[in-house]
């Protein structure tokens, strides 16, 4: 480079240091809220040659509005303690070139240019070159709201932004400042509300919401508010942005309408409803046989016409891209009881003496209430509530029908049962014998099963010939009477047995018969009949004739022994015949001895079993033998010594003894 082009740069920036211009920098626009203040922000550059007359002292500030003439547009003059037109001060230090203002209650009327001009001894200028326009407002400006998911900024539509949940996302609220005092301040809302963690920035003016984005986040409108609080009035503008989370189904029910519990026959409709984003697809299955059986998709599951096939768990699933979620409903079908049914454990055929348990069980949601109930004489007659009926020890008695009712809410139903004791034949006690021409037999036995019944004569079977006929008559289920004619000839050795036998047992009926055989020689019955009528009223005579010497003769001898006809059933034999006993008077001083002066009075006794103490005979042999022993006790015999006298024999066990009245007895019958 030459000299001169090094003289020529020189003294050009020379004179930029030297030669300095008035030059002023202002904001072109400035925005003023109304009510609030504003804020001209100032430096200026004067010509070096003034730079002597710049002081703090002498320095002073004017703003002349849309003109240049001091006198016409003048606005503000820094000197002026009461301003005739804007309040306002010059913050900057003039005399180190700082021009910054700020005016208060800013109105419409500040609308418009402003020029600054500087005043200062010799130094008097205004800068028209450049001017500060200020446009007041009346709401303040909007703030922004921006998105960052996982610092990095979403950009969206129609300020809708999709989000995945488990993100990272922050909101940033930022705003132009204006001049206010207090300042402006920011405030985060949501619409629905939920907990918000904001943090500010205040020397920027702006504010980020920090959160993970969960379902709950779905659908929300965040709004960031700027406000400012003016002497008159608050001042507000927002700006707001809603957020979509897409995330898995939550929150999946089952709803049923009308009811998880519907009566059979009627209409039932079941819902599935979930939180998710984007939308799931429902899909109904069905518990069965421990797996599940998909039925059909969609959000709705209907039965128009229910029944207890339908009865069970119903599942819904709920799903989309992000994942699944399942509920669950249980389908109650109500009906009244059905499938009755009523049966006996062991049987309903038991033995007497037995237990039995009687159990009634159906088919019925709700569960039933049983109801046990018997036929009684033709009317039901109620026995007990419950599922089960026992008796621990049963009897024909307990025979008959039993009926189970099981009922709810829905209605009822009847199941019955035929209860049947069995046991083992009994002949009645009324079986008897009698005799005309001919000989008839009734033997009745009651048994169940049904008994059946057989003659034996003289220990052989009985059958219908000419000489014997046999009818039976069924006298109800369990009860059989059979009737014997007998045409033939009967001797005192004959004996007729009655036979009863069912599945449970057996049973016999001995009769005694004793009879004069009616065909022996120059035998006739009429001649019988009138010496039996001739003996006994000469018995009569005698026997009455017999008392009157007794109690005439024996008062005045001191007899006190005498032959008595003793009371009762037992003093008659099987025979109808009456058997006697002395009449003995005796003391503690008075011993009977075998040489007492007086006549012995003999009585014959018969020691039949005439009151066996069963009918039923079992065994191999149906009959019994009876023993009789009489023993004598007198003055002259020893202890043990026995003195008695047997007259005879009869047949089946029949033992005749003639005692001594004097002599104390003591019989004792034995059955084996």
């Amino acid at each position: 480079m030459s000299v001169v082009e090094k003289t020529c740069i020189l003294i050009f920036l020379l004179q930029g240091v030297y030669c300095r211009k008035f030059k002023v920098t202002l904001p072109e626009k400035i925005e003023a809220l109304s009510g609030s203040c504003v804020i001209i922000k100032c430096t200026f550059e004067i010509e070096t040659k003034f730079d002597q007359h710049l002081n703090e002292k002498d320095a002073t500030g004017l703003w002349l509005k849309d003109g240049t003439n001091e006198d016409t547009h003048q606005v503000f003059n820094s000197r002026d303690l009461k301003p005739k037109h804007f309040n306002g001060k010059i913050t900057g230090k003039l005399h180190e070139k700082d021009c910054t203002t700020i005016f208060y209650n800013v109105s419409s009327k500040h609308n418009g240019k402003y020029y600054f001009r500087i005043k200062s001894g010799d130094l008097k200028y205004t800068y028209k070159q450049n001017f500060s326009t200020i446009k007041v407002i009346e709401s303040p400006p909007k703030p922004r709201v921006q998105l960052y998911v996982e610092q990095k900024e979403v950009q969206g539509q129609e300020e809708v932004l999709e989000v995945l949940e488990g993100s990272s996302v922050s909101l940033r609220c930022s705003a132009e400042t204006l001049c206010s005092s207090p300042p402006p301040t920011l405030t985060w809302s949501s619409t629905p509300r939920i907990p918000l963690n904001e943090s500010s920035r205040l020397q920027e003016l702006t504010s980020d919401l920090n959160f993970t984005a969960t379902h709950r986040e779905h659908g929300v409108t965040f709004t960031c508010t700027i406000t400012y609080q003016l002497q008159d009035k608050t001042k507000t503008e927002q700006d707001s942005i809603t957020l979509h989370v897409q995330y898995s189904p939550k929150n999946t029910a089952v709803s049923v309408i009308p009811s998880s519990s519907v009566l059979e026959g009627s209409s039932v409709t079941l819902i599935c409803s979930s939180d998710a984003n984007p939308a799931v697809n429902y899909t109904w299955s069905r518990e069965s046989e421990g797996q599940l059986k998909q039925l059909q998709t969609g959000d709705t599951l209907t039965f128009n016409r229910i029944d207890p096939t339908h009865r069970g768990w119903y599942h819904c699933t709920a799903q989309n891209q992000h994942g699944h979620h399942n509920s669950s409903v249980m389908l109650d079908i109500q009906y009244a009881p059905k499938i009755m049914s009523a049966l006996a454990i062991p049987s309903s055929s038991v033995l007497d003496g037995s237990s039995v348990t009687l159990i009634c069980s159906s088919d019925a949601n709700p569960a039933v209430n049983y109801t046990w109930s018997r036929e009684s004489e033709g009317q039901m007659k109620q026995l007990q509530t419950g599922d089960t009926l026992t008796f621990n020890r049963t009897d024909p008695t307990h025979r008959g029908w039993y009926h189970c009712t099981a009922q709810n809410q829905h209605g009822s139903q009847n199941s019955s049962l035929m209860l049947d004791i069995q046991y083992f034949p009994q002949i009645s006690v009324s079986s008897s014998c009698s005799r005309t021409d001919v000989t008839v037999c009734f033997c009745e036995a009651d048994g169940n099963p049904s008994p059946e019944l057989e003659w034996h004569l003289s220990g052989r079977p009985v059958t219908n010939s000419s000489n014997t006929f046999i009818s039976e008559e069924r006298l109800s289920s369990t009860v059989l009477r059979s009737s014997i004619t007998l045409h033939q000839s009967l001797t005192n050795t004959s004996t007729l047995q009655c036979l009863s036998r069912n599945t449970r047992g057996t049973a016999s009926y001995l009769f005694h018969l004793v009879f004069i055989t009616e065909n022996a020689p120059g035998f006739n019955v009429y001649f019988l009949l009138v010496g039996i009528a001739v003996g006994t009223v000469f018995m009569a005579i005698l026997w009455v004739t017999t008392l009157l010497y007794k109690w005439f003769c024996g008062a005045q001898r001191g007899d006190k022994a005498g032959l008595i006809q003793t009371d009762g059933a037992d003093s008659v034999d099987s025979r109808g015949e009456p058997f006697y006993a002395n009449k003995v008077m005796m003391s503690p001083v008075e011993d009977p001895t075998l040489n007492h002066p007086e006549t012995l009075h003999y009585s014959t006794i018969s020691f039949i079993n005439t009151n066996l103490e069963s009918n039923n005979i079992r065994g191999i042999s149906s009959l019994a033998t009876d023993y009789a022993v009489v023993r004598y006790f007198g003055q002259n015999v020893e202890d043990g010594e026995e003195k008695s006298r047997k007259l005879s024999s009869m047949p089946h066990g029949e033992d005749i003894y003639q005692v001594p009245h004097k002599a104390a007895a003591e019989a004792r019958q034995v059955q084996m």
